[in-house]
């Protein structure tokens, strides 16, 4: 069953502009006829591309079995946590949607500041929050938590190193380039 064109259109769009900065492939495709030129190197990186792929399928499992745990709990929390427990799911889910949509902008455009600040949300942001819900035992922590808590982690902790590597890389190359256009 193939959809019809109109709607097929409007989506091939929709994807291209939310994914992709329009100028830079259409230049691309222009000069190089859709290939990558033999001098061009590819700067994303791909086990940071897999481990955001992952995670956003994984977020909305975490996300469903945190709310259900947290509604199951809540009663039996002190009333400073069951605050506490709801602003971090709240800001977990905002922070989280930023920084999957900055890796993801980040990675596949190559672009350094987009990946720079899904990095610092990795770092400063998230991995604190998943770290107080992993390790706080008097939040009451169950064994569903425990599990989808230890997932998040990994991905995070996987995102916070392979980050760095493709930003490091991605800022090294761009200095390069930048001094290589002072001699032209």
């Amino acid at each position: 069953m193939e959809l019809p064109e109109t709607i097929r259109k409007r989506l091939d769009n929709f994807s291209r502009n939310v994914l992709f900065d329009q100028s830079r492939t259409e230049l691309f495709a222009k000069q190089n006829d859709g290939f990558l030129p033999h001098g061009k190197r590819v700067l994303s990186s791909l086990p940071l591309q897999m481990s955001l792929y992952f995670n956003m399928w994984f977020f909305p499992c975490w996300w469903i079995s945190e709310t259900v745990m947290l509604q199951l709990k809540y009663p039996a929390l002190p009333d400073y946590y069951k605050f506490i427990l709801v602003t971090i799911l709240l800001l977990m889910t905002l922070i989280e949607a930023i920084r999957l949509y900055l890796g993801y902008a980040g990675n596949l455009q190559e672009k350094v500041p987009e990946l720079a600040g899904f990095w610092l949300l990795t770092i400063l942001l998230q991995l604190p929050l998943i770290l107080f819900q992993l390790f706080n035992e008097t939040i009451l922590i169950q064994p569903l938590e425990r599990g989808v808590h230890i997932v998040l982690t990994i991905f995070i902790l996987t995102q916070a190193v392979s980050g760095l590597a493709a930003l490091r890389d991605m800022v090294r190359h761009t200095g390069s380039q930048f001094h290589l256009q002072q001699f032209d």
